[in-house]
């Protein structure tokens, strides 16, 4: 039934449903989504909870992942797939926005937007992405400052904390400001671009019984590895943060160049979702239910012939 419907809605804050899940022995797969409708396919494909990426975010709207966005940008993107997918969504937060202060508010906003879990990473502005190279690091301190107010102004949103320090400062200096990220709240922690399983299984030797989270960009320095090879190094989740997006991207474009070569969308026909399976997706005739005044849709079951 439709978000409109509220005995359909959860009945737990996000944050407490995100737990439950990582409460079970298997690991937590979070594909990346970038809009409701890729929420809505997500949780279609069997998916339990969701990633939203920074980078899916930025590029979506056609600009560089520079930590350009802002703390209302992230939250409109945030409530369209929670309220799309009703799936506990992981939501990269960047740097926090700003210093303590600008964190807790993002914690309060991001939570009232409906985001289950977010992680905050230790990089100074301009942030580049974590697979990229001479990205600068804030100091271990100041950043464990921002995990505590983080940890103070949230009710039941998961605190995940991201190092980036591993390129710079190798396996011991991430795990050193990992071990302090955690003593100041955050709840598990994600070492950005690690790049081969010595890596992954050496940094979860040395944080035991601290949930862990692996990246799995594409095009990146982490090599391919499945969820099942993550959860053997001692991963508990794993995100897929922009491959949905390059996915969508490269079908449009193929789409704007059929166009611009055969002067329409003949060619492009049998790579299309259909209206009826558009409908489908979004629940259509659900919404058309909810008010009598709507006459029911019967959709054209092919185009006409000329």
């Amino acid at each position: 039934m439709p978000y409109l419907v509220a005995s359909e809605l959860p009945t737990e804050p996000a944050g407490k449903r995100f737990r439950a899940l990582l409460d079970r022995p298997r690991i937590l797969r979070l594909p990346g989504a970038h809009n409701g409708m890729a929420a809505l396919q997500a949780k279609a494909a069997g998916f339990e909870a969701l990633y939203l990426s920074g980078a899916a975010m930025t590029a979506s709207m056609g600009l560089p992942d520079l930590g350009v966005i802002t703390v209302d940008e992230v939250a409109f993107f945030v409530r369209q797939i929670a309220r799309a997918s009703g799936l506990p969504v992981l939501v990269d937060g960047d740097t926090g926005y700003g210093e303590a202060l600008n964190v807790m508010h993002m914690v309060r906003v991001f939570e009232e937007a409906g985001a289950a879990a977010v992680h905050i990473e230790d990089q100074l502005l301009p942030k580049k992405c974590g697979h990229l190279n001479d990205k600068k690091l804030a100091d271990a301190r100041d950043m464990a400052a921002k995990i505590h107010a983080a940890h103070r102004a949230r009710r039941h949103l998961y605190l995940i904390a991201r190092t980036d320090a591993a390129a710079s400062e190798g396996i011991d200096g991430a795990v050193a400001r990992a071990k302090l990220y955690i003593a100041a709240g955050a709840d598990a922690i994600f070492p950005e671009a690690l790049v081969n399983a010595e890596m992954f299984r050496a940094f979860a030797a040395a944080m035991p019984g601290v949930p862990l989270l692996a990246n799995m960009t594409e095009f990146g320095r982490t090599p391919f590895f499945t969820a099942a090879e993550f959860e053997s190094m001692g991963y508990r989740m794993v995100i897929w943060p922009v491959s949905a997006l390059r996915v969508a991207n490269k079908a449009q474009e193929k789409l704007y160049a059929a166009i611009k070569r055969d002067g329409g969308t003949q060619s492009m026909i049998d790579a299309m979702q259909t209206r009826a399976e558009l409908y489908a997706t979004i629940g259509y005739s659900e919404y058309e239910a909810l008010d009598a005044s709507i006459v029911a849709t019967v959709i054209p079951q092919s185009m006409p012939q000329r």
